[in-house]
């Protein structure tokens, strides 16, 4: 019998930007793990913890390897993601679960990860095997967490396991990294395990994948489809330029003083070009630096655990007495009024 070898590469993104859902903030507090302390332990600014976040690759891998640290349990990789319940699952994960089959399932899960971020799948079917690998095209050469790479797995894992209703096992895992005492690789994969491999992958038997899914719901897969699809032909998940400025300078403002050239080396592009486009769309820098400050003001003023001066801080003051001026020019009032109303009545600072 003849080897076929299909090559899936599905996925990937143009920006370098990786949604974190909700799921994910509560996958961290199922392990004990609070998303202020591990912000604080990142040095990322208290907006990442706010409803789907969006951060950068380096931002990832250091949320994930921070996880790693707070955990100390080498196994917590796989415990992490085999512990959310499928009521919790995005809505990608959603559309995975529902497939017709394993093979429909990760192929679903790899075409709508572009709506998630910047990651890519390599999911290759030779003989009697289909190797998946997961990787991350603005990683720069940096190595993926260890951590990361133990939950993307058990992603795969769950999925197959949860839709087939069975306690299906890969046919082995292949890791980069030496090993490590007390990871659970091997029990929770059902597996042997294979380290210092030349990659990091996940190898499933070929007959698994075509096995049907019990969770097949057509009608709710349609749904999901069409919508993601949508998303995918129009470019939706495609920021405006004005967006993207907006994303990086949340990112950068905290103790620090953004500039144009700054905002246009973060987008890979020349000032001029940069310039122009926010032009285009109708906005300066100035003007959009402005919003900025004002929208991140607002968010941590409504964080009662942020002090006054440390908001001013977060949002580009060292002066307190420049961000009190700024903000009764963009609210009417003093911060401490704005919050004092807030705490009486939300609606009022809505």
């Amino acid at each position: 019998m003849k080897s076929r070898t299909d090559h899936f590469h599905l996925g990937g993104t143009a920006q370098d930007r990786i949604k974190l859902p909700n799921v994910f903030w509560a996958g961290l507090k199922s392990i004990g793990i609070t998303p202020a302390i591990l912000i604080r332990r990142c040095n990322l600014p208290p907006t990442v913890h706010r409803e789907e976040s969006v951060v950068t690759t380096t931002q990832f891998f250091a949320i994930f390897r921070a996880i790693r640290e707070l955990a100390d349990d080498p196994s917590m990789g796989w415990k992490f993601m085999s512990q959310v319940e499928t009521d919790q699952f995005h809505p990608t994960l959603l559309a995975a679960l529902h497939a017709r089959t394993y093979r429909d399932s990760i192929e679903r899960l790899a075409r709508y990860k572009r709506l998630c971020g910047a990651q890519e799948y390599s999911i290759t079917s030779k003989n009697d095997e289909t190797v998946i690998e997961v990787s991350f095209p603005f990683s720069d050469g940096e190595p993926v967490p260890e951590f990361l790479i133990d939950a993307g797995f058990a992603v795969i894992m769950e999925l197959g396991r949860r839709g087939t209703k069975t306690e299906l096992s890969a046919k082995r895992i292949e890791l980069a990294r030496p090993a490590e005492r007390g990871n659970g690789l091997g029990g929770y994969f059902g597996c042997p395990v294979k380290y210092r491999a030349a990659r990091d992958s996940i190898v499933l038997r070929s007959a698994d994948m075509e096995l049907p899914f019990l969770t097949h719901n057509d009608e709710l897969l349609q749904m999901l489809a069409s919508q993601f699809e949508t998303q995918l032909e129009s470019g939706r998940d495609k920021p405006t330029t004005l967006g993207q400025v907006k994303w990086v300078l949340k990112r950068l403002l905290s103790g620090s003083q953004p500039d144009l050239p700054m905002i246009a080396r973060e987008l890979g592009m020349g000032e001029r070009t940069l310039q122009r486009r926010i032009a285009d769309e109708g906005s300066s820098f100035r003007q959009l630096l402005n919003e900025t400050r004002h929208e991140l003001a607002r968010e941590y003023l409504g964080d009662e655990s942020i002090e006054i001066i440390e908001a001013a801080f977060l949002v580009g003051y060292e002066d307190p007495n420049s961000f009190y001026r700024a903000f009764r020019s963009w609210e009417g009032t003093t911060p401490g009024e704005w919050r004092a109303a807030r705490r009486l009545d939300p609606a009022k600072a809505s």
